[in-house]
């Protein structure tokens, strides 16, 4: 089983989103406090579905606490900035991967405590600042998951 981590994610539709993504391929999602949002914002919970009463969502006070509590499986930073695309990583049950806000992602102290080869990036066309969060997810969830043949 793989991990989503949102840090600080600010829009309800999105993080919906991505609860609904985590209860279709098996994944857990992670949010890390403050949220953008309450969890019963009315967008968060129609983009979600009924999949929002699953148990399937952790909630955490701050980075800190995340990395405190993380078990087990290595930690992926998703980010523009990263230098090694997502397709060329070795993905293994238990892996994580977290995403920063919509509107600034992750904060350069959180980059700065990965080693290169664990922030990974979407390749995009040139000029392209960023794509949508659940899109992002999507896109690394299922890269991992095809790896393990969809298991």
């Amino acid at each position: 089983m793989f991990n989503i981590v949102l840090y600080e994610p600010e829009i309800p539709p999105n993080t919906g989103n991505i609860i609904r993504l985590c209860a279709n391929t098996g994944a857990n999602l992670h949010l890390i406090h403050p949220l953008g949002f309450d969890m019963n914002e009315k967008s968060l919970r129609r983009a979600g579905l009924d999949y929002i009463d699953q148990s399937i969502v952790h909630h955490y006070d701050n980075y800190q606490d995340y990395i405190n509590k993380q078990k087990n499986g290595s930690l992926y930073a998703i980010s523009t900035k990263g230098t090694q695309t997502y397709s060329e990583s070795t993905f293994n049950n238990g892996d994580s991967f977290i995403f920063g806000p919509e509107t600034r992602g992750l904060p350069k102290n959180i980059l700065d405590e990965f080693n290169a080869d664990k922030i990974l990036r979407i390749p995009m066309i040139e000029n392209s600042r960023s794509l949508n969060l659940s899109n992002s997810a999507s896109i690394i969830i299922y890269e991992a998951w095809r790896q393990h043949n969809f298991k």
